[in-house]
């Protein structure tokens, strides 16, 4: 069966969604799906994070600091997914191939990334590609925090290539790829990319969004930014205040940007 991708996203959309508290996780032995050999496993736990999330909805802290927790590994067929315990019929075929093997044998790359890189080749597979992606951008976070920016901007490539081959996308899933494009120095598609969605009249938290990156893009600045660099500040509120994404929650429905926009601009 489909799974959800790990951590602060569903599996084919680009919410953010809870994740676990540090300390707070529960192990237990669970059953590979793949090769059938149990294991002890801890599983991921909800918190909302704290602070705001960066462009590409890597989620603030303490959230971003949990990666290592979103994802349960078979240390005996190698198998990758939130919860080993259920496999698509497909990742079971994937998890036997050379490259599947090769890959999580692959000491040139951090260790983190490995794990989440093997469930994006499980999900690619199975023919989600969206989720591929956003494992692979996964990928290249935890390449970031292991100081590995060559890989971490070979991954963001990946992950672009990876939405563009899967369904359309929407504005919001656009800002992400127009993020990833940036991150990764390919400026020039990054540019017409965003041209192409600001000339498409979004809504105007994404458009206060791809307006940033426009400026970041002719910078040529590939450093990370945050959501809330993006939108403005309260009206009575000093910038700061953009942090307190968590604490005021969002409520369901609607684009994430246009709730993001209605979290930042409450008076309080």
């Amino acid at each position: 069966m489909n799974r959800p991708t790990p951590g602060p996203f569903h599996a084919a959309r680009n919410g953010p969604q809870p994740g676990p508290r540090p300390g707070n996780l529960r192990a237990a032995e669970v059953r590979c799906a793949v090769c059938g050999t149990t294991s002890r496993q801890t599983r991921f736990r909800a918190m909302p994070p704290e602070s705001a999330p960066d462009l590409d909805l890597r989620p603030g802290e303490p959230l971003r600091s949990t990666m290592a927790s979103w994802l349960q590994q078979c240390p005996h067929c190698g198998y990758v997914a939130p919860e080993i315990a259920h496999a698509h019929p497909a990742a079971v075929e994937a998890v036997g191939t050379a490259p599947f093997r090769a890959l999580i044998a692959d000491t040139s790359h951090p260790p983190l990334s490995r794990r989440f890189l093997a469930y994006a080749y499980v999900l690619e597979e199975t023919g989600a590609l969206h989720a591929a992606a956003e494992a692979t951008l996964q990928a290249a976070w935890a390449a970031d925090d292991a100081r590995k920016p060559d890989l971490a901007r070979a991954w963001r490539g990946d992950a672009v290539a990876l939405w563009r081959a899967g369904p359309p996308l929407d504005a919001e899933q656009t800002i992400r790829v127009v993020d990833a494009l940036r991150r990764a120095e390919a400026f020039e598609d990054a540019g017409t990319t965003a041209e192409q969605l600001a000339a498409s009249h979004p809504p105007d938290a994404v458009a206060g969004v791809i307006a940033l990156e426009q400026r970041l893009i002719a910078l040529e600045d590939s450093g990370r930014h945050t959501v809330a660099s993006a939108l403005p500040p309260p009206s009575r509120r000093p910038h700061v205040s953009h942090g307190s994404i968590a604490r005021r929650g969002a409520t369901p429905g609607g684009g994430l940007w246009d709730r993001l926009r209605g979290l930042f601009r409450r008076k309080r």
